[in-house]
């Protein structure tokens, strides 16, 4: 199994600390095949990490953030924690990095944390919500409840942290309709972020039992797509950034995935499937036959959808078209031409 101890993408030197903090086994979690790792990482291997990855990195420092994400670090033994912070905080110091991201748990959060991260230059903080419905946190171990949720961001907001919020679907005991409803009171949260997880079932993880003993049946990905493409819509309508649709593609997940909604491209998915309902809504005004559909060219590939899957679709239903690209028409719209 490869590791993979860090990756710089979108600005991000994200160093995992799989397990670290945590004080539950939650039902989907593992996380190190999810990031590679096995064991956190010391202050000098924070050092190494982000000198390498600003050694190959062209992106600009006033975009580019140190990212601590696989556990939950403000749970994490104090000490290590602060002596982390203060290794990442060189970098911010000396203008190299704009600031730091965290990733925790809604019940790790209170005001001697925030004052301490604030200390050291943290700028965002995820919480790990999953569901907004208690029945679905205790189903799945989360060890906290949506009073928790609710509370924690609320004090993230007060001092003044960018706030981002991480849900899932497909969790046991969770459907569409909960999904959308924790969706919503995200929404009431005031997140400025968002990243949607649909369930994979990971070897070793309770979910995997309660799979192989009938009493869980996940989604697959193409099953998840809709409601993922729906939530992505809710989200940006409302002014609030999704940063991630999906687990990030690896090797560690492909090989130690049982079931559940993987797929490497899982965002294109879900973007190709509001692509499709943009084009559907145009047509069925005019009834079915040939047509061309003109999107940006930036869209084809979503407007085609994965081997072709949105042509065919639109096909069964009884519409031929035929997709090109034109710089006039903007991200996201298309346009239907006859023949």
């Amino acid at each position: 199994m490869k590791s993979k101890e860090y990756e710089m993408k979108r600005g991000n030197i994200a160093i995992f600390v799989p397990h670290c903090g945590c004080p539950n086994d939650c039902s989907f979690c593992n996380q190190r095949t999810i990031s590679g790792t096995v064991k956190a990482p010391t202050a000098e291997e924070v050092k190494r990490i982000c000198d390498e990855a600003l050694e190959r990195s062209t992106i600009a420092a006033e975009s580019a953030q140190i990212a601590f994400f696989g556990g939950s670090f403000t749970a994490i033994e104090r000490e290590l924690m602060v002596a982390l912070l203060e290794a990442a905080y060189q970098y911010v110091a000396d203008g190299r990095v704009s600031g730091i991201r965290v990733s925790t748990r809604p019940d790790a959060i209170d005001s001697d944390v925030l004052d301490i991260l604030k200390k050291y230059g943290v700028e965002s903080i995820e919480l790990g919500i999953q569901s907004m419905r208690d029945e679905v946190l205790v189903r799945n171990r989360r060890g906290h409840n949506s009073q928790q949720v609710k509370e924690a961001a609320g004090l993230i907001k007060e001092f003044g942290f960018e706030f981002g919020a991480q849900m899932m679907t497909g969790l046991y005991g969770d459907d569409d309709e909960g999904a959308e409803y924790t969706a919503g009171e995200i929404l009431k949260l005031g997140p400025d972020t968002v990243r949607i997880y649909p369930t994979v079932v990971l070897k070793g993880t309770e979910l995997e039992r309660l799979m192989r003993c009938g009493l869980y049946l996940p989604k697959d990905a193409y099953e998840s797509v809709g409601l993922c493409a729906r939530l992505i819509r809710k989200f940006e309508e409302a002014g609030v950034r999704v940063i991630r649709v999906g687990l990030h593609a690896s090797e560690n997940v492909e090989s130690e995935m049982v079931g559940g909604a993987y797929h490497p491209a899982f965002r294109e998915l879900c973007e190709g499937e509001l692509m499709k309902g943009e084009i559907l809504d145009s047509l069925k005004c005019r009834g079915q036959g040939d047509y061309t559909v003109l999107v940006n060219p930036k869209d084809i590939s979503k407007a085609v959808g994965q081997g072709k899957r949105n042509i065919n679709e639109l096909k069964k239903l009884g519409y031929n078209v035929t997709i090109k690209g034109n710089e006039k028409v903007g991200r996201g719209a298309a346009e239907i031409q006859e023949g």
